[in-house]
């Protein structure tokens, strides 16, 4: 289910919301302003709608997301069990502490194993027989007739979510959840189950047992939620037709200025598109009491490599530092050991992003990258004029954009050459002036404004100016101009979402 479509706006959410936020008991009415304490009814009731908030799209894959919950569950318990950290629940014979025929790192590896196995086979068996079959060609040999694999809905980051679940548990971070609902809610809690921010276990345990939902909160949840839909349905998907188109067009169409228009384009609608998700499941959590990590920190406005990969994408960034890189030796071992971990780390980054060679390269080339600025690169552009810096990161970021978003590699290099002029073209009556339409213009401005911090520097210059005053009446004249603006988002993102329907994100296929 998607969050702009009408049947998640106008039924999903406000039926949970409502038996969410009932009574429960006779004195919670009575409670002061809007706080509530959540516990066992509304767990339960989290856990059937984001069940049945999977199954509208997962349909049939919702069972193997229910069966690798029951796995992951157990096995994180008999890990914690062979820790000596907790008994297995209804198990007589050993008792806690007692390795048994299995130690925890083993438990561990086959855990780890059988979740890589269920993501290799779903989404990397057509990318492997499609390989297969090239080299077959090559050697003249008859191609293996291989099924094609459907991929399910979010299964990169559900496994991600899984993975580190048990690998907590295993070092200690975190205790093994007993009770079968708070495991299940962590890892299908629908507002971040398809895409993210990946969350620690960890970090949500607490919230998961007690949590206090608060009018602030639900008031800040909402704002976050409005401003993500903005993002998705008044950026992104105004960028996505000029970029979609241009990236269609043959080789032979595509000059230097249409290239560079549509690479432009998908730059602002893929972190519209992501981090406007991001906002949407971080607001949707909140107005049910949890607090997700942030996803984005204006990367575009980095001016390295570097400095992008600390605010683009967050969870995933740190979920390979945490359980891949560190592991293989972080900054422990000697520097050429470093930058060939770096590399491995972002080749599997690009593999995890999809079963194409396009992103194995994507992630190669950030990689790449990340090597050279740490081999002196990043000292040089740190010298350089601060909007020169900007430029270099945003060349590098649109450079490797154009792999992750051309559908092939022959794609991809063609359209590098056409944005160096590289290629001649023949005439187009699709000209550049013919994509640059009011909306484009008005959506092209938005998307530069709002991938700095520009609105948040307003708002904190609005406070001081407040603060310094102390009038009330200028206060509520901000409260009440920050309310219309809301508004006047969710209006105008409805609007659009009637007349654009249909608004797939584009890490929903992650």
């Amino acid at each position: 289910m998607l969050f702009t479509e009408p049947t998640f706006l106008f039924l999903f959410l406000p039926v949970l919301l409502a038996l969410y936020f009932v009574p429960v008991k006779p004195e919670e009415s009575r409670d002061a302003g809007f706080s509530r304490q959540h516990g066992r009814y509304a767990n339960w009731l989290l856990l059937v709608f984001s069940i049945l908030f999977y199954a509208k799209g997962g349909r049939a894959f919702t069972w193997l997301m229910l069966g690798s919950i029951a796995f992951n569950y157990w096995m994180a318990i008999a890990i914690a069990h062979r820790k000596g950290a907790v008994p297995l629940p209804d198990r007589d014979g050993p008792k806690k502490g007692d390795d048994g025929p299995f130690s925890a790192r083993t438990l561990l590896a086959v855990t780890v194993a059988v979740n890589l196995i269920v993501l290799g086979i779903f989404k990397y068996a057509n990318f492997f027989a499609d390989n297969v079959n090239a080299l077959f060609g090559l050697l003249d040999v008859q191609p293996v007739a291989v099924p094609r694999v459907l991929l399910p809905i979010g299964i990169s980051f559900f496994t991600f979510h899984a993975i580190s679940y048990v690998i907590d548990v295993y070092r200690g971070d975190a205790t093994a959840q007993k009770s079968p609902v708070h495991a299940a809610l962590y890892l299908l809690l629908f507002p971040q189950l398809i895409a993210g921010p990946i969350i620690r276990y960890r970090d949500i345990a607490d919230q998961l047992a007690r949590r206090l939902v608060t009018l602030a909160d639900f008031e800040y949840g909402v704002r976050r939620f409005v401003i993500g839909l903005a993002k998705k349905v008044l950026i992104a998907n105004v960028v996505a037709g000029p970029a979609d188109q241009l990236f269609a067009l043959p080789a032979s169409q595509l000059g230097p200025a249409s290239a560079w228009l549509g690479i432009v384009c998908y730059t602002f609608q893929i972190y519209f598109d992501f981090s406007g998700y991001s906002d949407m499941a971080i607001g949707l959590g909140r107005m049910f009491g949890f607090r997700f990590p942030e996803n984005f920190r204006w990367p575009y406005v980095a001016e390295t490599v570097q400095g992008f990969w600390r605010r683009w994408h967050m969870s995933l960034s740190t979920w390979f530092r945490d359980y891949l890189y560190i592991p293989l030796g972080g900054n422990r071992v000697s520097a050429g050991r470093r930058y060939v971990n770096l590399v491995v780390v972002f080749f599997l980054c690009g593999l995890w992003h999809g079963a194409s060679w396009n992103f194995v390269i994507w992630g190669l080339f950030h990689g790449t990258f990340l090597v050279v600025e740490r081999l002196g690169l990043a000292a040089g552009v740190t010298r350089l004029w601060r909007p020169l810096r900007h430029v270099y990161l945003l060349l590098v970021v649109m450079v490797g954009w154009v792999f992750f978003r051309a559908d092939t590699l022959p794609g991809a290099l063609a359209f590098l050459k056409a944005m160096a002029g590289a290629r001649a073209t023949t005439p187009s009556i699709y000209t550049i002036g013919w994509y640059l339409t009011p909306e484009l213009w008005i959506a092209l401005v938005a998307g530069a404004i709002g991938s700095m911090p520009v609105v948040p520097a307003l708002a904190q210059w609005r406070d001081r100016v407040v603060e310094r005053r102390r009038d009330t009446a200028v206060a509520s004249w901000a409260m009440s101009l920050n309310t219309a603006a809301i508004m006047a988002l969710l209006v105008t993102s409805l609007m659009n979402i009637a007349a654009r329907p249909y608004n797939p994100f584009i890490y929903f296929r992650f």
